[in-house]
């Protein structure tokens, strides 16, 4: 079950498909984060959504707004994939140990060993605004992230 609406958001340390490390503290005080869990890079499913992010940029990137997403997945494969689907944003390696962030929030599958469909919208103090979790297979609605990010003060 995802942590609940009005917590503080877990911190994280996590690394990029550069190499460079994301903390999620960095943007406390500037920008809303949408954080994105997601099972696997490489599947259908997941593909489908981060493309979907990547062509809608300009929504979850923003002056006021940075996406994040995470999965298992190690740093590298991120690399091969951002470079193959043109995704310009952070895909964060949650992979050791394995899958601590996504237990951190609630949404880690320990049956399958990855991420389910997580979202999080933390706001500029830290605090978790919206929270959704799908089960694998299943997209998200991202008019309903998008409804959840205008509802944010400026």
């Amino acid at each position: 079950m995802p942590i609940e609406v009005g917590v503080e958001a877990p911190n994280f340390v996590l690394k990029d498909q550069n190499n460079q490390e994301v903390r999620l503290s960095d943007f406390r005080g500037s920008r809303n984060v949408l954080l994105v869990f997601y099972p696997l890079a490489f599947t259908g499913t997941c593909q489908g959504e981060l493309c979907s992010v990547r062509d809608n940029l300009n929504d979850f990137v923003n002056d006021s707004v940075q996406v994040l997403t995470v999965s298992v997945d190690s740093s590298p494969s991120h690399k091969v994939w951002a470079e193959r689907e043109g995704y310009r944003f952070p895909l964060l390696a949650d992979f050791w140990p394995h899958g601590a962030i996504a237990q951190a929030y609630g949404v880690f599958n320990a049956e399958r060993g990855y991420a389910n469909r997580g979202t999080f919208i933390i706001d500029k103090a830290g605090v978790v605004r919206f929270a959704e979790e799908y089960p694998p297979g299943q997209a998200r609605d991202q008019d309903a992230w998008r409804k959840a990010l205008a509802a944010l003060p400026s």
